[in-house]
């Protein structure tokens, strides 16, 4: 299998202004975090990411917050597949269940490195709309059916 990019295909779209603005509301937060170490800051973002991962944004603060924004700023809507920000949304559970649990075992310095990469991640996204997940999508994709071929 070639490497090039591919993303997760989804029957579903959202609109990718309001995922970027959730990706810059995920920035700002995780700032907050490394100038604070405020941990609840962190748990906030992983629930989050559990309701947008797990599709269900109506239940997701930052999902309703960045609708919100768009509507009032009046931003006019550019639907995407679904699938890569739900993808997305997973790997952000997982950078922010890791930095949970690295802070909390008191794993200061990798908690903080941790989180400064998904915050890289989120500005890509919020700023370029460069989507790192599906970046690694294929590498993820080869390794998970590779495993279920052999």
């Amino acid at each position: 299998m070639k490497n090039y990019a591919f993303c997760p295909v989804s029957p579903k779209v959202v609109n990718e202004r309001v995922a970027r603005l959730n990706a810059t509301f995920t920035v700002l937060i995780i700032a907050l975090f490394l100038y604070t170490s405020n941990i609840f800051l962190i748990g906030f973002l992983a629930v989050d990411f559990l309701f947008r991962g797990a599709d269900r944004p109506k239940f997701s603060p930052l999902a309703i917050t960045s609708k919100g924004f768009a509507r009032t700023f009046d931003l006019r809507p550019q639907m995407i597949n679904a699938g890569p920000k739900l993808f997305a949304a997973r790997i952000g559970l997982v950078f922010s269940v890791a930095v949970f649990l690295l802070n909390m075992a008191g794993f200061g310095v990798a908690s903080m490195v941790t989180a400064s990469v998904l915050g890289l991640f989120s500005f890509l996204e919020a700023a370029f709309g460069f989507c790192v997940a599906c970046k690694i999508y294929p590498f993820v994709y080869q390794l998970y059916f590779n495993e279920k071929r052999n």
